[in-house]
């Protein structure tokens, strides 16, 4: 008798949620609204609603994908069950660079803040931690490790009562900042003193995009979520919705409290007189009672988010590793807890590993920003392609006008990868270049019992191609680049750009989609189940 583990179906519609927004509203609440105001002024509110807009757009795509297919990793799983290993192989690499290293940025967040009770972790006019501060993250990590490590039980209950505290203290700080609200702040330098750059720059490098991307952690736990094809789309869209909302009052909040005669100089260089924003602002007013809870939350808050992702870190290389392009010791889910063990202590090894050379939350965002976004991107090629190759699959959340709101919301996504300039997009693409050839390379060792090789190359080669010209896009950019693309054909050219790979990639998809199953342990019978595998 096989000794091979089952997923157990736990998560209520309320876990999911507060999964949702527990993963989304993490560390973002807490750096990104000084940063925003510096690079974009009063318009970063319009940042914020371009960012939730864009997200709840891929989070639309995911309630199709999510309700129709629910798959422990589903993010990475999915790219396989339309296009092939390979797209697996790629996709697996970058998602899983996204989600450990956010482990490792909510855990630095937590320390900076936390210097503010404890000088000694961070050094001085710095935000680079000590040796006690290194060794205070490395904690947070064995904590959220063990946690996560004995049931998804355990982890849910331990999210539900982190998240509902972190929803408290930003509706205070919210409703206490508004009181203090000063609107001559808001025509300072004008609305939009950068134009429309600093809105665009400020979705990427400011900290907007990365503090809304927690949609795939309901993902991830389909097979663990009750009565998925209902609870994962009503989850997936409060999450979002609720975020954008607390978002857009905490930035202005922000704007609006900052007394007025500090802002002489303008908004640039805002970030550096309240690096830890809300903790400052509060400060200022004289409102110490308030700093103590938003420091508080800002060691709690960071924690949870953290602790949400290394629950769905495992999810991804158990996913990847089912494609057959990971080793296959990653797909073992143990018998008692049903938590892919190997899977946990690869996800906690890899968040120890992006603590050493990013070793704070400014060094890191790019980097995290531009690979969540990309790990994101590809879901609305493989909806459309099971459109095509899968037609017979039930749709229990079926999206209206997707010939519109995919392609629209895989341009979007690039821009944001755009948006994080030269320097992050160069060796973030370039490396996927590489493992592709490293592919080829081996062609002998990888997987072919279900799609040939040349298939899968097929299925892949307008990635190559958009990896490719993202980067000649990034290279000749204004975000780092030498300058020569101007806006707007900057953005004209990435919208071109991409286009052309959503629909090469959609119609070279494979001729059938090829699906796989969970084992999940569940009295509930489940008819999308039956369809795929039966």
């Amino acid at each position: 008798m096989s000794n091979q583990g089952k997923f157990k179906r736990e998560l209520s519609l309320s876990d999911l949620t507060w999964i949702g927004f527990g993963a989304i509203f993490g560390s973002g609440w807490l750096f990104a609204a000084s940063h925003v105001s510096a690079i974009a002024g009063p318009a970063g509110i319009l940042s914020w609603v371009m960012g939730g807009i864009a997200v709840l757009l891929l989070g639309f795509v995911y309630c199709e994908l999510g309700a129709s297919v629910p798959r422990a990793g589903g993010v990475v799983r999915y790219p396989v069950y339309s296009h092939g290993p390979l797209m697996g192989y790629l996709l697996g690499s970058i998602t899983l660079i996204a989600y450990s290293s956010l482990i490792a940025i909510e855990v630095e967040a937590a320390r900076q803040y936390a210097t503010a009770w404890w000088p000694s972790l961070t050094q001085e006019e710095s935000t680079l931690p000590t040796l006690s501060g290194w060794l205070f993250q490395f904690c947070l990590l064995c904590l959220f490790f063990i946690l996560n490590y004995w049931s998804i039980r355990t982890f849910a209950q331990s999210n539900t009562i982190i998240t509902i505290f972190k929803f408290f203290v930003p509706t205070i700080t919210i409703i206490v900042l508004l009181s203090h609200l000063k609107p001559a702040n808001f025509s300072v330098g004008g609305f939009a003193p950068s134009g429309i750059f600093g809105i665009e720059s400020a979705i990427s490098v400011g900290g907007v995009i990365f503090a809304y991307l927690g949609l795939t952690p309901i993902v991830s736990v389909a097979s663990e979520a009750k009565n998925p094809q209902r609870t994962i789309p009503i989850a997936l869209i409060l999450s979002v919705v609720l975020s954008t909302i607390v978002y857009v009052l905490l930035q202005v909040a922000f704007l609006g409290s900052i007394p007025t005669n500090m802002l002489e100089n303008g908004w640039a260089g805002i970030d550096k007189q309240f690096s830890l924003p809300f903790k400052d602002i509060a400060a200022v007013l004289g409102l110490n009672w308030l700093v103590f809870f938003i420091v508080s939350d800002a060691i709690i808050s960071p924690s949870g988010t953290g602790n949400i992702y290394m629950s769905t870190t495992p999810r991804v290389v158990y996913g990847w590793a089912r494609s057959g392009t990971l080793f296959k010791v990653f797909t073992k889910v143990e018998q008692k807890s049903g938590i892919p063990r190997p899977a946990v202590w690869l996800s906690f090894i890899l968040s120890v590993f992006w603590t050493l050379p990013f070793p704070s939350w400014e060094s890191l965002i790019s980097v995290v920003s531009a690979a969540l976004v990309l790990s994101y991107a590809f879901a609305p090629i493989s909806a459309a392609a099971f459109r095509h190759n899968a037609p017979d699959l039930p749709r229990p959340f079926r999206l209206k006008g997707m010939a519109i709101l995919c392609p629209l919301s895989f341009i979007i996504a690039s821009l944001i990868v755009y948006w994080s300039g030269w320097k992050t997009i160069s060796w973030l693409l370039g490396s996927q270049i590489v493992m592709f050839i490293v592919y080829l390379f081996f062609k002998k060792w990888v997987p072919t019992e279900k799609v040939s090789f040349t298939q899968q190359i097929k299925s892949s080669w307008w990635l190559v191609f958009y990896y490719a010209t993202m980067m000649i896009a990034s290279y000749l950019g204004l975000f780092g680049g030498i300058g020569v693309l101007k806006h707007p054909w900057d953005i004209i050219f990435v919208a071109i750009l991409s286009l052309i790979s959503y629909y090469w990639g959609t119609y070279t998809s494979l001729p059938k989609a090829i699906f796989d199953d969970d084992e999940v342990e569940t009295n509930e019978s489940n008819p999308i189940h039956e369809h795929l595998v039966g």
